[in-house]
């Protein structure tokens, strides 16, 4: 259980935002000597990437890597860490699963997280994201109650198919989700703590949707694409090369 208990009548002009980046996967479908989150785009680490971006961000006040306990790669990706004064903080408490990692850093913070305090939860594998679009999100989302994720509509024509079969599936109203996502503290902990079906859970957000709550959706960018194959690795660079306004 990581439900916050104190705290819970903090105005909302009081809450701080906070990045939370679960990066304990082993990145299977890279085939590759390392986990994906430490495979280099460019000239650094995917992970440096999205760790720079939250940094570039004044709106966001801390970030929390979560990472396995016997991670041998995090120390040389994020030296700054175990600086005092550091805005990047390294929590060795990394879960089997994207969703017990999230809830184990989520534990973990809560001493230091207030309930209504905003949580950015976002994939280290989405080196693309930026401070225009980690603005793009706390601006439209504002006191939102169910919060609010990064989006991109649907624009291509959509097939499902079945055994023996191919059909065209509408696609209005059909959106792709993104991160960051977020939500306050609260609400992302009650979330985690109701889902007793993780296969059920795919994305924070779906976890918040299993409560009866919509989040809002707002439109995201395509240069911040979820690097899961080799070839996505080329897109993100080319999207990281020219770092143009959104």
């Amino acid at each position: 259980m990581i439900t916050k208990q104190t705290n819970t009548a903090a105005p909302s002009h009081c809450a701080r935002h906070v990045a939370l980046i679960p990066a304990a996967g082993v990145g299977a479908r890279m085939a590759a000597g390392s986990p994906k989150q430490y495979l280099a785009i460019g000239a650094k680490p995917m992970l440096r990437h999205t760790v720079d971006a939250f940094l570039s961000s004044p709106l966001v006040v801390h970030t929390y890597v979560v990472v396995s306990a016997d991670d041998p790669f995090i120390d040389g990706v994020l030296p700054e860490a175990k600086a005092a004064g550091s805005r990047v903080t390294v929590l060795r408490c990394g879960g089997a699963t994207r969703m017990e990692s999230i809830r184990n850093g989520l534990h973990a913070l809560q001493d230091t997280i207030a309930a209504q305090d905003r949580v950015l939860v976002h994939d280290a594998a989405r080196p693309g994201l930026n401070a225009v679009l980690i603005e793009r999100l706390i601006v439209e989302t504002g006191d939102h109650e169910a919060g609010g994720l990064l989006a991109l509509p649907v624009v291509d024509t959509v097939k499902r198919r079945g055994e023996g079969s191919v059909a065209t599936v509408p696609r209005d109203g059909l959106w792709l989700a993104q991160t960051p996502q977020m939500f306050t503290y609260a609400l992302l902990c009650r979330a985690l703590d109701a889902a007793t079906d993780p296969a059920a859970i795919t994305d924070d957000a779906s976890a918040v949707e299993a409560l009866g709550l919509a989040p809002k959706l707002v439109e995201g960018h395509p240069r911040n694409l979820k690097v899961t194959l080799p070839s996505d690795i080329r897109i993100a660079e080319m999207y990281l090369a020219h770092d143009s306004t959104i």
